[in-house]
């Protein structure tokens, strides 16, 4: 663990913490696109997982400008959300339903991101380092997208998802007597 004694420091760790969580995320979203049962949900990860190898790279850039190093740290936040998102792929129960809670975990992947990335480029800013600033901006816009884009995937599955466990059992008996 490092001592941190100035701006400068704390925005170090917060790189080194958000390049754990983004390499974290490279081997988690695949995991959630392959448990999607939705294809539009499916696709939504496999094309924020590009973007993602993308926000790994240019963490890099970051690291490089103020000559540091983006590894060291292991983002233990980041591994508890993915844990939690790990158990919403081994539910059982209705797609739509399954697919709503793999959004819920997409969905707080993505806020914890936009925290770290927040506080990343404000602490950026206060240094005068607008380069920096920019590059993170870039992914936090990045973020939110992803994330507004999961949200109205989600508005669309919730359409189809059964409210109760009465009413799921309803359509299964309508659906098998033909109605």
């Amino acid at each position: 663990m490092s001592e941190l004694t100035s701006i400068r420091d704390l925005l170090e760790s917060e790189i080194q913490d958000l390049y754990s969580a983004e390499k974290q995320l490279t081997k988690a979203i695949p995991k959630m696109a392959k448990g999607s049962n939705n294809e539009e949900l499916a696709s939504a990860f496999e094309a924020h997982l590009k973007e993602t190898e993308a926000q790994v790279t240019r963490l890099e850039e970051v690291a490089k400008l103020l000559d540091t190093t983006p590894t060291g740290k292991k983002c233990k936040g980041m591994e508890g959300v993915i844990e939690e998102g790990a158990e919403a792929l081994e539910e059982d129960g209705d797609k739509n339903v399954l697919d709503l809670g793999i959004i819920g975990a997409g969905s707080r992947v993505e806020h914890y991101e936009m925290a770290g990335y927040t506080t990343a480029i404000n602490l950026a800013k206060q240094l005068g380092n607008t380069k920096v600033a920019s590059l993170l901006s870039q992914t936090l816009s990045e973020e939110q997208a992803a994330d507004n884009k999961l949200r109205k995937i989600g508005q669309q599955i919730l359409k189809h998802a059964p409210v109760d466990k009465n009413t799921q059992e309803n359509e299964k008996k309508m659906s098998a007597s033909g109605n």
